[in-house]
């Protein structure tokens, strides 16, 4: 990519709020496609390391932790004049008060996240209010309390974010191929009533990272291609998934919802140790950790036909990720122990000497079975589309950038979601940083590769049942 498009002007301040692995990648791509006002470009990070590199680039540093008794006065400071975009891409800060804050002035606003204040994910005693139908809810609510006004993204990164426009391009892709003449729904109704006609049952965002490097994993260091501090958290939440109508039986350590829009449940157990049965291109049959993820109670409530407490139809939905080998390693080593590790590392472009990462969606219980629709992504082809970032970081950096330039063009739609977004504009933004994106179609099921040997307690009748998803 040598020419690379203009999508205007950001008029005012541009706050980017987080400096790790995500925001260092992040900066580039404002700087390639967006008009601004250089000395309006600030990065708020407490971590001094950064500057150097900040330094080089002509950009201010502000060394400075957000906190909720400062968040108020340190953006306040930079949005005085009521415009400009504030780039969340931080941990520890409260994506709801920084969104409702920035709406206040008039300001536009993205995060990758529904993230709480710091100490939630490990302080907070109760697991129900730890999950992220709980996070989300909140944001749901407040968009309920206060529709339309200045645009504030919620939850716009690889996932949640690209996969759910991901969603909508496997759905148009199956019905073609299925002989439907169906023209793409402008509306959620329509959706809903396009994957209920498509007989879809659920969604896996299914994701196998085979990214690695030469040196081996030091013990006592948890190694992963992206934050390691937000997939410790997240990791320990509690295992959610959106919840079908097709599913005929509940784990016993299930949870379900009487308030909100009742489209998940979550399980009495941490997600990053939690398994299920899924399929990439790449490996075929896997292990994936059934991590909780915002887009997995987005998809679940956005394609649901009829009343949140009694729908007609309703898709399952959740993550079934396969990290990194060193992540994967890491993950055991921390659980096995009882204790994170104190030395995090995130593997960078240049130490990488192998790999992709393969993330995309896989729609089963249809009549050609299952569709995997996604981005396969290499870490040496990220080297030639853009700097500062391994192939996990740039399906998370476009995906901002493609939100952001929604933003841009619809600076007056109140609180949104991805799925709430127009996919296809997202995805003509982010395609050209995503390396082949495919559609790939199998016979697998949940019900093939088991053990014989150990006879486990499956659903022979409806291969996709969630029964037989979860690895026993």
């Amino acid at each position: 990519m040598t020419n690379y498009p203009n999508y205007g002007r950001i008029d005012g301040p541009i706050v980017i709020i987080g400096f790790g692995s995500i925001g260092r990648g992040t900066l580039p791509l404002i700087e390639r496609h967006f008009d601004y006002d250089p000395e309006q470009l600030v990065v708020i990070e407490p971590n001094e390391s950064v500057g150097d590199f900040l330094d080089a680039r002509g950009v201010r540093h502000q060394q400075i932790k957000i906190t909720r008794d400062n968040y108020r006065e340190v953006l306040g400071g930079h949005f005085a004049a009521g415009q400009g975009f504030c780039v969340n891409l931080s941990v520890d800060t409260s994506s709801l008060d920084l969104m409702k804050f920035c709406r206040e002035l008039g300001v536009l606003y993205i995060d990758t996240v529904v993230e709480p204040w710091e100490g939630f994910y490990f302080e907070t005693s109760e697991n129900a209010e730890r999950t992220n139908y709980a996070l989300r809810q909140k944001v749901r609510d407040e968009k309920a309390a206060n529709p339309g006004g200045t645009t504030a993204v919620s939850c716009c990164g690889a996932n949640p974010g690209m996969v759910s426009w991901f969603v909508k391009e496997a759905l148009l892709t199956l019905a073609k191929d299925t002989g439907r003449d169906v023209e793409a729904p402008t509306n959620r109704a329509a959706w809903g009533a396009l994957m209920q006609s498509l007989g879809v049952k659920g969604v896996h965002i299914a994701e196998r990272d085979t990214q690695a490097r030469h040196a081996p994993r030091p013990r006592g260091t948890f190694v992963n291609t992206w934050s390691v501090e937000g997939f410790i958290s997240e990791g320990f939440q509690p295992a959610e998934l959106g919840w079908g109508t097709h599913e005929t039986w509940m784990p016993d350590n299930a949870h379900s919802y009487d308030t909100g829009c009742q489209s998940a449940i979550w399980l009495e157990r941490p997600g990053a140790i939690t398994r299920v049965h899924t399929w990439c291109p790449t490996p075929g049959p896997q292990f994936g950790f059934l991590v909780t993820h915002n887009e997995a109670v987005s998809i679940s409530d956005y394609y649901t036909v009829g009343p949140a407490e009694a729908p007609e139809f309703r898709p399952t939905c959740h993550y079934a990720y396969h990290p990194s080998d060193d992540a994967v390693l890491s993950l055991h080593e921390m659980f096995g122990s009882g204790r994170q590790q104190t030395v995090h590392h995130i593997l960078e472009e240049d130490e990488i000497v192998e790999g992709i990462d393969e993330l995309g969606v896989l729609l089963y219980g249809h009549e050609k079975n299952a569709l995997w629709y996604g981005s396969r992504l290499s870490n040496a082809e990220t080297r030639t589309l853009a700097p500062y970032q391994n192939a996990t970081g740039l399906q998370v950096t476009s995906a901002v950038l493609a939100g952001i330039v929604w933003a841009l063009e619809n600076p007056n739609a109140g609180i949104v979601e991805t799925d709430e977004m127009d996919h296809a504009r997202c995805l003509d933004v982010q395609r050209p940083y995503l390396g082949p994106v495919e559609a790939h179609y199998t016979d697998w099921t949940p019900l093939q590769d088991r053990w014989e040997l150990f006879p486990e307690d499956i659903d022979e009748s409806d291969p996709w049942q969630f029964r037989n998803v979860l690895a026993s």
